[in-house]
């Protein structure tokens, strides 16, 4: 849901959007984050949003994932430290992560105030 239009987005905006980021990393030395960034929120998942402030919504919480940071030791996607990238281990490991993570996101994740929950 955007700002004023409700937007119908699918498996194959995910899809392409995995396709893209295999594409991008296994074509280059360096993770070239901006392309990422226009690639996801322009193109494929932005290419379905025709206002502009759904636009900056989206490339604003894309911002949070596409950069480098996000590959640091530690980093945290939220405030609460529930969503974080696990360390290299055992698929077991990433299982165990994965299940331990509220069946319903929180907004929090999206850098969104709880009372989006309200509205949603």
């Amino acid at each position: 849901m955007g700002w004023n239009i409700r937007y119908e987005f699918n498996d194959s905006d995910l899809e392409t959007s995995f396709t893209m980021l295999k594409l991008f990393l296994d074509s280059q030395d360096e993770i070239p984050w901006d392309a990422l960034l226009f690639v996801t929120g322009h193109i494929n998942y932005g290419g379905r949003v025709t206002d502009d402030l759904d636009r900056r919504c989206l490339l604003t919480i894309l911002e949070k994932y596409c950069h480098v940071d996000c590959l640091k030791e530690g980093y945290k996607f939220s405030g609460s430290g529930i969503y974080f990238a696990p360390s290299d281990g055992l698929i077991a490991s990433y299982r165990d992560y994965i299940d331990s993570l509220p069946m319903n996101d929180n907004p929090e994740i999206f850098g969104l105030h709880d009372n989006a929950n309200i509205n949603f």
